[in-house]
């Protein structure tokens, strides 16, 4: 596969649901060492090459200052989250009680649980909540949860994320004018 066929196959989806799809492309179970190995070898790419995306510190700090809540609500493990945060510095910005996991509801993005889960924790109602999205089932998800999101489109298409909803922007420094302005 390429990098791109491998992204719109796979991007946002669980782990298992990701293995599920890769056997049944395949037409044969993926080894049992598959998702440790691999976990391993995420991990080890993290350790040396994860940075921030351009822009995430300011972001969260300017919305913190506007008076704006703001939380992470990731489809991957709440492990992996936490190592994200510290290995990208953004660590101290995002408080434990500010971060969620699929890992706690009982289905995963493009269902709607997660960001609901997440609204909820917060003291938010869906309407009055925002999501900065990456991938089209994060998109789906915040759509069926109620809420406006806005597509992030560096790594995404920007037409796969309108597709399912989404304003789009390409730079995070787009978006503290018009979050603060809805907040």
């Amino acid at each position: 596969m390429t990098l791109a066929e491998a992204k719109a196959a796979f991007q946002g989806l669980l782990l298992a649901e990701v293995r599920a799809r890769a056997e049944e492309r395949l037409g044969r179970p993926l080894p049992e060492s598959w998702l440790g190995e691999y976990e391993r070898r995420r991990n080890a790419a993290f350790e040396g090459s994860l940075r921030p995306v351009a822009g995430a510190a300011a972001l969260i700090e300017a919305l913190r200052e506007a008076g704006l809540q703001i939380c992470v609500a990731s489809q991957g493990r709440r492990a992996k989250t936490d190592r994200s945060l510290e290995l990208t510095g953004l660590d101290p910005l995002l408080g434990n009680e500010a971060r969620f996991s699929a890992e706690q509801v009982p289905r995963g993005k493009p269902h709607p649980d997660l960001f609901l889960f997440a609204a909820a924790r917060m003291g938010f109602a869906p309407g009055a909540s925002v999501v900065v999205e990456d991938t089209p089932s994060g998109v789906a998800a915040a759509r069926a949860a109620g809420m406006r999101v806005f597509g992030y489109a560096a790594e995404t298409e920007a037409g796969e994320l309108e597709r399912n909803g989404a304003q789009t922007v390409t730079s995070l420094a787009e978006l503290a004018p018009v979050l603060i302005g809805v907040g």
